[in-house]
């Protein structure tokens, strides 16, 4: 089940819609064929009514696994990581809903953390720092979450962009009074603006320094 389309905002668009890495099921997974192995190896070495309870007991145990793995199950089915053009959401929760909204514009800082074995499979935590009470959001078994990471930044430098498209369609369309002379030209803040922006995507990693070098000097009309 995707998320859900009515909790968009108007021209609000979903980039990005994950749930759980499958490595979510690993820990019940384990202990089921733990299990098994013991079940089989005890049962060799024992016989009458030792085994008989062995295995009445292994049954148990199996069955309150299985539930554990169905659990699992829904709450996986029930959690979403998404990405839309405005913000980072999170919603989890099979049947009181918990939920984390991120506006793009709030996000100053994203890190992945992976150990071996999730770089092997493509698992890790996403580290969301944002201004605001949420301040920083852990969010664990994320798919591939440097690429996830980078899909959050672009996202972000496209915000802007439309921020900035925002401004100036304002600002084109506001007039001054006749009687009052026209404002100064705003090639300066845009200038600054731009630099900022560059700045921060060089931080990124989206230019590499000879890019950041190249479009600077192109701002700045050297």
């Amino acid at each position: 089940m995707g998320y859900p389309k009515k909790l968009l905002n108007e021209r609000e668009d979903v980039v990005l819609d994950l749930r759980p890495h499958w490595f979510f099921f690993f820990a019940p997974i384990i202990s089921i064929a733990g299990l098994a192995v013991g079940l089989i190896v005890l049962t060799a070495l024992f016989d009458g009514g030792i085994q008989s309870a062995l295995v009445w007991l292994g049954g148990v145990v199996l069955l309150g696994l299985l539930l554990w793995t169905g659990w699992r199950y829904l709450t996986w089915i029930s959690t979403n990581f998404v990405i839309t053009t405005d913000r980072v959401i999170y919603r989890s929760g099979v049947f009181a809903k918990r939920g984390i909204n991120i506006p793009l514009e709030r996000v100053n800082n994203v890190i992945f953390r992976q150990n071996v074995l999730e770089r092997m499979i493509g698992a890790g935590d996403l580290v969301i720092e944002s201004a605001g009470e949420s301040g920083r959001q852990v969010f664990e078994n994320v798919n591939h979450p440097d690429q996830v990471q980078n899909v959050i930044y672009r996202e972000m430098d496209r915000e802007q962009d439309r921020n900035y498209d925002r401004m100036a369609e304002r600002a084109r369309g506001t007039s001054a009074p006749s009687n009052l002379p026209p404002p100064p030209p705003a090639a300066a803040p845009d200038v600054a603006a731009q630099l900022e922006k560059l700045e921060g995507m060089l931080q990124r990693g989206t230019l590499t320094q000879e890019e950041f070098d190249a479009q600077k000097k192109k701002l700045l009309g050297l």
